[in-house]
């Protein structure tokens, strides 16, 4: 029985999806848990037959028969999302289950999210996660969870309270302000037919995460960030009490991706198709750069190390690639827990730091890590993996 728990150690987009894939099938396991973020997640997984899919909510280990997929305690769920997702699969939600206490995403979260990225320009994927965090923090009482969907009259009493807020607090709205969406949302939840279970394992399983560490609402570069824990942290408080092994794996491309704004030190136009990283209406432009060593050690060392990594998207490495082992003036260390404002120097730091080069090598790039290499990926799907340990 084994916990393999895969963590981000980029900004997003480094292929958690694909090795979750990939080590479903490796280990024979049956369960994925998504241990943080939402239905902002896109973790791509194709199979050699050639389908694809885009995973928010479900396990990107859902096209392996039988895998099924659980939605922890940590985990904002966009009622929604969950049912278009499944349309899309074809698949109903039987094999779907969800933490009595996970956090859900009303549509006035989402509208207030809009409201607010249209006025400030952060940097958001508009689906309502930092909104829906943000409140349970703010209003605890009124944080609608899992278990008060299946209570019409208490959760018509907290809808209500959060669409008088945001409309009080953000203006005119046509979400904000209709009169019939409450109702009609009620209905829709009503028919998900979503069992609740606690987060209890005793399966071989596949902990599934979400974003980066470079973007963790605490070690990430304040305030282009996530509402979200995107270290181990969270998957290690749900298997306190697990009787196998857990191991950690932390995935990085062979070269660095960021989405919207926020510093990103090595950034360069490396002329790459990314049919599934587009600009988006929120998000903004999707920028790539050389991989970036400094990076990956600031981030292994949030994450308190790894047992081992998964280098991504090797396939695509160039004759003249480039790689940053160290930046003139130093290293980057992480500082005390819950500081925004060491954060926020980090950034200004990577905004104006100066990265050095070499030519792309995957060993000497992995010895600048400091982390063994357990695994390499070579194309998009399962059979493209190479095991190294």
């Amino acid at each position: 029985m084994k916990a393999v728990i895969v963590v981000d150690l980029g900004f997003g987009d480094s292929g958690k999806g694909t090795m979750t894939d990939y080590l479903v099938r490796e280990l024979d396991a049956r369960l994925v848990v998504r241990f943080n973020g939402g239905a902002q997640a896109g973790h791509t997984v194709v199979a050699p037959d050639g389908r694809k899919h885009t995973f928010s909510q479900f396990g990107a280990g859902s096209l392996v028969p039988g895998v099924r997929t659980h939605l922890s305690r940590f985990m904002v769920v966009h009622p929604g999302g969950l049912l278009r997702e499944a349309e899309v699969l074809g698949r109903d939600l039987s094999g779907v289950t969800v933490a009595p206490e996970a956090l859900v995403t009303t549509p006035f979260h989402v509208a207030a999210n809009q409201i607010r990225e249209r006025r400030l320009r952060h940097g958001s994927c508009g689906l309502g996660v930092g909104e829906t965090v943000a409140d349970s923090l703010a209003f605890p009482d009124e944080a609608i969870r899992f278990c008060d969907l299946s209570s019409p009259a208490l959760l018509r009493r907290k809808l209500l309270r959060v669409q008088s807020r945001k409309w009080s607090e953000l203006g005119p709205d046509p979400v904000l302000e209709s009169r019939s969406l409450i109702e009609e949302w009620i209905e829709l939840v009503g028919s998900l037919g979503v069992a609740m279970a606690e987060d209890v394992f005793r399966e071989t399983v596949v902990f599934e995460g979400a974003q980066g560490v470079l973007l963790d609402e605490w070690r990430g570069f304040h305030p282009h960030t996530t509402w979200s824990t995107c270290t181990f942290d969270n998957a290690l408080a749900l298997l306190e009490r697990y009787s196998g092994e857990v191991v950690r794996l932390g995935v990085l491309r062979s070269y660095m991706t960021r989405h919207g704004n926020g510093p990103l030190p090595t950034a360069c136009d490396l002329g790459l198709e990314e049919p599934d990283n587009l600009t988006g209406p929120w998000q903004g432009a999707f920028r790539t750069g050389w991989a970036d060593a400094v990076l990956g050690r600031y981030a292994l060392a949030c994450c308190g190390g790894v047992d081992g990594l998964a280098i991504t998207h090797l396939d695509r490495v160039g004759s003249e690639w480039l790689q940053c082992t160290g930046y003139v003036g130093g290293e980057l260390e992480p500082g005390p827990f819950q500081d925004l404002e060491y954060q926020e120097r980090l950034r200004r730091v990577l905004q104006q730091c100066e990265p050095a080069y070499e030519p792309f090598d995957l060993e000497r790039y992995v010895a600048a890590l400091g982390a063994p290499l357990w695994f390499e990926s070579w194309g998009a799907t399962w059979a493209d993996k190479r095991r190294r340990l």
